[in-house]
């Protein structure tokens, strides 16, 4: 994928790699303000109003709220059945609704805060979605997302499957249209989208003891043979359930390994129009 938006008829609906198996949600849940957008928390106040785009489970978002009560913050995911999850962990001051980022439902200047985690990588024209972000964005207001780097995803000791998931990884997200190092794209993007005032960072989640990369490791050997990626990776002719367990059993045996170490790198912006 390019730095712009791609020319042409858009697809019809975005693919997204993940899913929404088990093993992804996992993850999901484990996100919070502090793991996933300590860059943003500065610039966070009370009373502000806030929308979350790509809030799956909704961790994020509930913090959020915590830190800008008694604001309004409003959640945000395409698939309803999160939606729904989401909505029967709410908290107070936090609101969750199925809604496309390409065309938000709400009217221009609504919100002061708009922020997307793990969203961008996965979409067909992220400058679209940036676009649309700031059409929502109160005069003032700041737009903030972070998005993985895939190919720095680095780890300790080499491990051949885990090259080869990293590959395949690739390969899967791209024949999806979407840019999997979109982390370090996000400063052009947001240009693109029309913001005037960018400041792009970086910064990583990083697993190295025995009891985080056993639950890294697990949730990525499941997600090699149960997860919507599994089944893109089958359905596209790039991968068979051979070389998918190949995967998911290099990653345990990653996981158990005394020197086991991963650093995977985002990248981040907070713009404003």
């Amino acid at each position: 994928m390019s730095d712009h938006a791609p020319d042409g008829p858009a697809r019809e609906r975005d693919t997204y790699t993940h899913g929404h198996h088990e093993s992804v949600l996992r993850s999901h849940r484990w996100r919070t303000a502090e793991n996933s957008c300590g860059y943003l928390l500065p610039h966070l106040r009370a009373g502000m109003r806030v929308l979350d785009v790509g809030c799956g489970p909704g961790t994020i978002t509930r913090d959020l709220a915590a830190r800008v009560a008694p604001g309004d913050v409003l959640g945000v995911d395409a698939s309803p059945d999160i939606v729904q999850q989401a909505r029967r962990d709410g908290a107070e001051g936090v609101h969750f609704d199925v809604a496309d980022v390409y065309a938000l439902p709400y009217g221009d200047g609504t919100f002061d805060v708009v922020h997307a985690h793990q969203v961008l990588q996965h979409l067909t024209r992220p400058v679209d979605a940036l676009r649309e972000m700031r059409r929502v964005l109160a005069p003032g207001g700041v737009a903030a997302a972070r998005d993985s780097v895939y190919g720095t995803f680095r780890w300790s000791p080499d491990s051949p499957p885990l090259e080869d998931w990293l590959d395949l990884y690739m390969a899967v997200t791209r024949h999806n249209e979407a840019e999997p190092d979109a982390g370090r794209h996000l400063k052009a993007w947001a240009r693109a989208a029309g913001f005037e005032e960018v400041t792009f960072t970086s910064s990583t989640w990083t697993f190295a003891d025995p009891e985080t990369c056993a639950w890294w490791g697990d949730l990525w050997a499941d997600r090699a043979l149960h997860s919507a990626f599994a089944d893109q990776a089958r359905q596209y002719g790039l991968a068979d359930d051979a070389r998918l367990r190949r995967i998911s059993d290099g990653w345990h045996a990653w996981a158990a390994h005394p020197d086991a170490a991963l650093i995977i790198l985002h990248g981040e912006v907070l713009a404003r129009s």
